[in-house]
């Protein structure tokens, strides 16, 4: 079974999130890809979402 792994981060800067991925991955979790949310203000993004999945095994494999 593919699970997933949403991780929200309102600092969004390359140090910030450079960080979450190497956490995650060191974690187990493959980098699958970012969201943004974007200001109306601004060119900067005000969230990042950074997703990520590994395989599990299915609950019907287990018992």
């Amino acid at each position: 079974m593919l699970a997933y792994k949403v991780v929200e981060t309102s600092t969004v800067t390359d140090e910030s999130l450079e960080e979450i991925i190497n956490e995650w991955v060191h974690k187990g979790w493959a980098y699958d890809g970012v969201q943004f949310a974007m200001r109306e203000q601004s060119k900067r993004p005000a969230m990042a979402f950074l997703l990520f999945t590994r395989q599990e095994p299915d609950a019907a494999e287990q018992g």
